[in-house]
């Protein structure tokens, strides 16, 4: 039986309520400074979630929740304002826009505000250990994994969704190996996966972005798993760009490709992924890093954060629902229309 107790394997949290602000981890700050960001409106909110000092899809939710209570707190008649300025913050995790649609259903009161998005929060957490579960036993025995990005409790309300498998996985013995990729341009694969993988002693190993396929060649890896920021209706699913390639790269050798999302992240009004925004920020990210330009003057960049994998290429979306295994619509609306 895996153990998924609130502390084996997981001990971080970087969303946290302290009754009239909102503390945030600033994961721009990770691996080698342990900072935290305090947000007393919707304002500093919204611009934590655009400037990344708080990221992942559930997260960002979370974080925007919290948002709307910091905006109630001060003018509840303004509302309005806050909501628009929290959606704008970034427009392809659907998350966001999912809490904050839940979040306005509630209405003005204060207090019934802080309650839905504690409410948020817990049933994150809640769902990530139940997708935990659910992930782990598709693995098998003795399984080496790849993930991509960030996807655990720094993206979500603790545990995590990727790195959540991962986490179960371990705790059962099934995973034999983890390997994480770096994640240009911000490096969150080898900045934070492996800073939380190894705090909460998981043994992995970092890999170049453009090692993925040599890697699989070699036999070592028999999973991707991974998060979503969107998934459409038909299975198709947006995330940390880069993540097409290795769905692309894992078909032709032989390995399955997870995707681990909350349901909040399934997306049914959106038919397919080519209806998915993605969000391009700017070029200045891939032309140097920490302040520090990289790449002559007068270069140009192109630098979408996100790609959308189709369904056709994903084995298994594992959601706190359960496991849609060679996702296409109709199973899709099978699991997700019943609610």
């Amino acid at each position: 039986m895996t153990d998924l107790s609130a502390n084996h394997h997981d001990s971080i949290r970087a969303v946290l309520w302290q009754g009239d602000h909102l503390r945030l981890l600033d994961q721009r700050r990770l691996p080698f400074e342990e900072t935290y960001v305090d947000c007393a409106s919707a304002d500093d909110v919204a611009g934590a979630i655009r400037d990344l000092v708080v990221r992942g899809a559930p997260a960002i939710g979370i974080a925007a929740a919290w948002g709307v209570v910091l905006a109630a707190r001060k003018d509840p008649d303004r509302l309005d304002d806050a909501w628009a300025l929290l959606r704008a913050a970034r427009p392809t995790a659907v998350n966001l826009m999912w809490a904050l649609d839940r979040m306005r259903r509630v209405g003005t009161d204060v207090d019934a505000l802080a309650r839905e998005a504690q409410a948020i929060q817990d049933e994150d957490l809640a769902a990530n250990r139940r997708m935990g579960e659910l992930g782990a036993a598709l693995l098998g025995d003795g399984a080496g994994v790849l993930t991509h990005c960030n996807t655990g409790s720094l993206a979500t309300a603790g545990y995590g969704t990727a790195l959540g498998v991962i986490r179960a996985g371990f705790a059962a013995g099934r995973i034999a190996r983890v390997y994480a990729g770096e994640t240009r341009p911000w490096l969150q694969g080898a900045r934070l996966t492996v800073w939380e993988l190894l705090r909460d002693g998981i043994p992995a190993t970092l890999i170049a972005d453009s090692a993925a396929s040599h890697l699989m060649k070699t036999g070592a890896v028999q999973w991707v798993v991974v998060g979503a920021d969107r998934i459409a209706a038909n299975g198709d699913t947006a995330n940390k760009i880069g993540t097409y390639q290795l769905a692309i790269a894992a078909r032709h050798h032989g390995v399955k490709f997870m995707v681990v999302a909350p349901s909040s992240t399934v997306d049914m009004a959106t038919a397919e992924g080519d209806d998915i925004d993605i969000e391009l920020r700017s070029p200045d990210e891939l032309l140097g890093y920490g302040g520090r330009r990289t790449v002559v003057e007068g270069a140009q960049a192109w630098n979408p954060v996100f790609d959308v994998t189709p369904a056709s290429l994903i084995d298994a979306i594992v959601t706190e629902r359960g496991v849609v295994e060679r996702p296409d619509a109709a199973r899709m609306a099978d699991v997700f229309r019943r609610h």
